[in-house]
């Protein structure tokens, strides 16, 4: 038996996911991937990572309880889960059977194992439209999508557990993830893309025509959308610390996880022009019906109570460590001069 804890990883081949894993192990911890490759990438795990990776759904309750025999686990840290608000909106049964039921599954896996520390990758879309900003963690939860619904579901199903069978959890509900590995090893990696800040670096790379901006005319200084953009490596951190104070304190608690500070579409395109060199195209639309002007959280709770704090708080770090991986990932594509239209929708940033 390892005399390191085990942690248990849902979602570990994706993209926060893969980087939290990195972070585990650069601390010592001993790390189980459970994936079904939805959307991760098993190359990643296996010659990235370099841990074990079992390749299974989470609604897999007889892989599930296999896994909880085989390994003496500590802890689960839960990203797996659809997390795309387009889709979600036309497809609402996949992401209550998969991001409900199936966490549901896992928990009444970890609770007949004896497991009882959960760390749980939730969203800001569960807020819905703001009513104050920064948004605080008391804010009211009124998610405007099956996405941001499904995600409060599971945060209430923590809450009822924690009363019936006394699992401890931590709730992250995270803002716009961003960037990538510092060092080059992991990066954002999506099919489709739905992240305005990869499509910016596709169109300087020349895999895209153009970048959309979906609304010029909103209360904002330039006119276009303000989000919250937080580092990958910062969010994998916060993952780590929560993982310990759960362990440590063995009390559940609910953080916003996110830069402190907004940027516009305006300012990542101009950023990234900067940061590339490169002319990037831009055409305006519409507005989408539904996206807030402003969605900035507050982060000081975390910085409080887990000693949390913002490494890479400027865009331009942000961008430049997501361009170095996207100018290697997609180097072929590139040379290839391969092209494409994907477009974006702001509302499906958070």
């Amino acid at each position: 038996m390892s005399l390191q804890p085990t942690i248990l990883v849902t979602g570990g081949a994706g993209y926060i996911g893969s980087h939290t894993v990195l972070a585990l192990k650069q601390k010592g911890y001993h790390v189980i991937v459970f994936d079904n490759l939805s959307n991760g990438h098993r190359e990643v795990v296996e010659s990235v990572l370099n841990v074990p990776l079992i390749v299974g759904d989470i609604r897999n309750k007889s892989l599930l309880e296999q896994t909880f025999q085989l390994y003496d686990i500590s802890a689960v840290v839960h990203f797996a889960a659809d997390a795309y608000v387009g889709e979600s909106v036309t497809n609402p049964a996949k992401y209550y059977s998969n991001n409900v039921m199936g966490t549901l599954t896992l928990l009444e896996t970890m609770v007949a194992a004896n497991v009882k520390n959960i760390v749980f990758s939730s969203t800001c879309a569960t807020y819905g439209i703001p009513n104050s900003l920064p948004i605080l963690e008391t804010h009211p939860q009124n998610p405007i999508n099956p996405y941001g619904s499904s995600k409060l579901m599971v945060e209430r199903i923590l809450q009822d557990f924690e009363q019936a069978y006394d699992l401890k959890s931590v709730i992250f509900r995270y803002f716009n993830a961003a960037g990538a590995d510092p060092n080059g090893q992991l990066g954002e990696d999506h099919f489709p893309e739905p992240h305005l800040i990869p499509l910016v670096l596709f169109t300087a790379l020349g895999l895209r025509d153009y970048i959309s901006i979906y609304g010029t005319d909103y209360p904002t200084p330039d006119g276009t959308c303000i989000r919250d953009y937080i580092h990958v490596t910062d969010l994998a951190q916060a993952h780590l610390l929560g993982l310990e104070y759960l362990l440590g304190e063995k009390t559940s608690n609910i953080f916003n996880l996110g830069n402190g500070q907004g940027f516009s579409v305006r300012e990542i395109i101009e950023t990234a022009k900067l940061v590339t060199g490169r002319k990037i195209l831009v055409k305006e639309s519409e507005r989408r019906q539904g996206d807030p002007a402003i969605l900035v959280g507050s982060n000081e709770k975390a910085q409080k109570v887990l000693g949390w704090t913002v490494k890479y708080s400027q865009l331009s770090e942000i961008i430049n460590h997501a361009w170095q991986w996207h100018k290697i990932r997609h180097q072929p594509m590139v040379m290839s001069q391969v092209k494409g239209n994907q477009t974006v929708s702001i509302k499906s940033l958070c």
